[in-house]
């Protein structure tokens, strides 16, 4: 027995609108739910994105509740040849890249922040896979 993958990962956020102007409008992301006052959720690839009000996801209701805070880090990989036009889309859109980085073997990876300061990277497909 094996896990296939992560399906999803959850960031906490102050504000809803804010996320959701910065994960579907400046990065592209589908919007595929929305709860006001709660929640937003976004596709990214075969995974989701979910972006929580803590306060809310903290009371629970049909799921167990649960509650985080802090600065999270998550990556976002892409294919090779859409790395460099990844890294140009994030600078058009006004984000600051933070660095960028040589993990050998011909990867390389960049680093920004979201609304609520959530380290973001882009790695190239294929990173963890040797």
């Amino acid at each position: 027995m094996e896990i296939s993958k992560i399906k999803e990962t959850c960031l906490y956020v102050s504000d809803l609108e804010t996320s959701k102007a910065f994960y579907q409008g400046q990065l592209g992301l589908k919007l595929i739910g929305e709860v006001k006052n709660r929640h937003v959720f976004f596709r990214a690839g075969t995974s989701v994105l979910l972006c929580f009000l803590p306060e809310a996801s903290r009371q629970g209701g049909h799921l167990p509740p649960h509650y985080g805070a802090g600065q999270l880090h998550l990556a976002f990989e892409v294919r090779r040849e859409e790395y460099g036009p990844w890294k140009e889309k994030v600078q058009e859109q006004g984000i600051p890249i933070e660095q960028e980085f040589d993990w050998g073997g011909n990867f390389l990876s960049f680093y920004f922040r979201d609304p609520d300061q959530h380290l973001l990277e882009v790695v190239m497909e294929g990173m963890w896979e040797r």
